[in-house]
């Protein structure tokens, strides 16, 4: 071979054999999560903690601005504004949680589907993060919960994933 030449030899068919088997694998998705249905959810920071919504009941995320106080309102309730015509309630979520503050102020509104066609804003510190978990692990944890928040053991830590219409209705007075 001419050491001058920048080709490289082709190889030969076991070779080409071998290389078509590993594309052919690395082109298949993992086993175990092609198997594995997941919950898609939506992770944000409530203080030091990590929290997340199933993204069905997410419908919207919009800048915290224009909120009008509402006087002698329970703490929970930072105040209402209006969402696409409609008057809505804007919740503390840190209020709901018993959590006594936030690391910084809450800039965006999560707008939630609260079930029977009720929509409310619940105060957030940033936009959240979409990220999936384990049906399976759901499941379990759903399955003898008494809370509106259950704890998923994920890779990185826990994620305590709320049920917001059942959090709103236990936490929050005359709801």
């Amino acid at each position: 071979m001419d050491p001058r030449s920048t080709q490289e030899p082709a190889p030969d068919e076991a070779a080409q054999r071998l290389l078509a088997e590993r594309a052919e694998r690395i082109r298949r998705p993992p086993q175990s999560l092609d198997e594995e249905r997941v919950l898609p959810v939506a992770e944000f920071p409530v203080g030091d903690e990590r929290y997340a919504i199933p993204l069905a009941q997410l419908l919207e995320t919009v800048v915290l601005q224009s909120v009008t106080p509402v006087p002698l309102a329970s703490p929970s309730i930072v105040g209402i504004f209006r969402y696409h015509g409609r008057i809505i309630t804007v919740l503390s979520i840190a209020s709901l949680l018993g959590v006594r503050g936030w690391r910084t102020d809450p800039a965006v509104l999560l707008i939630v589907d609260r079930g029977g066609g009720e929509v409310v804003a619940l105060d957030c510190e940033r936009v959240p993060v979409g990220i999936s978990l384990p049906l399976s692990l759901v499941e379990v944890a759903r399955a003898g919960a008494r809370e509106a928040d259950v704890e998923i053991q994920v890779a990185d830590g826990v994620v305590r994933l709320l049920d917001v219409p059942r959090l709103i209705s236990q936490r929050l007075p005359g709801r």
